[in-house]
């Protein structure tokens, strides 16, 4: 399950964002918004987001203006390891090595082409596996649990 979010800053490309997932055949649930409301909060949606994929086998996507408070929300939460992104191959590290599982885009700062790109990036690239960076997410882990 793919759980996806917004606050007002990126409510337009998050409706895109349903309509690649449905055109690509993804099982997702939109937790909000549902319209836009320009004094709405991104804290909101991406603790929604977050609450659903701490410690699960399900992904997201959050997206605010910058990226950047969407990402530092979800991240709060044990077992989600959030990764901003501004263009695909960005994102393909992110899953390849930090085996990311909730993915958050600037919908100010990309293009929509590039923000398609990331999200399929996203859905489509599978974590190495490699030692060393299984290593290091045990140590996030390790992190984690230490405070």
């Amino acid at each position: 399950m793919i759980y996806l979010a917004t606050d007002h800053r990126g409510f337009k490309l998050k409706e895109k964002i349903k309509e690649w997932l449905a055109e690509w055949n993804y099982e997702f649930q939109d937790l909000g918004a549902f319209e836009y409301k320009k004094d709405d909060d991104y804290t909101e949606y991406a603790k929604l987001v977050a609450e659903k994929v701490s410690n699960s086998q399900n992904i997201g996507i959050i997206v605010c203006g910058s990226g950047v408070g969407a990402d530092v929300v979800a991240n709060k939460f044990d077992g989600v390891r959030s990764g901003l992104a501004l263009d695909e191959d960005q994102v393909k590290l992110a899953r390849e090595h930090d085996n990311i599982n909730v993915l958050a885009l600037a919908s100010e700062h990309m293009s929509e082409e590039d923000a398609k790109k990331a999200v399929e990036t996203f859905l489509k690239t599978p974590f190495s596996g490699k030692e060393r960076y299984e290593r290091r997410l045990s140590q996030i882990e390790d992190i984690e649990k230490s405070n």
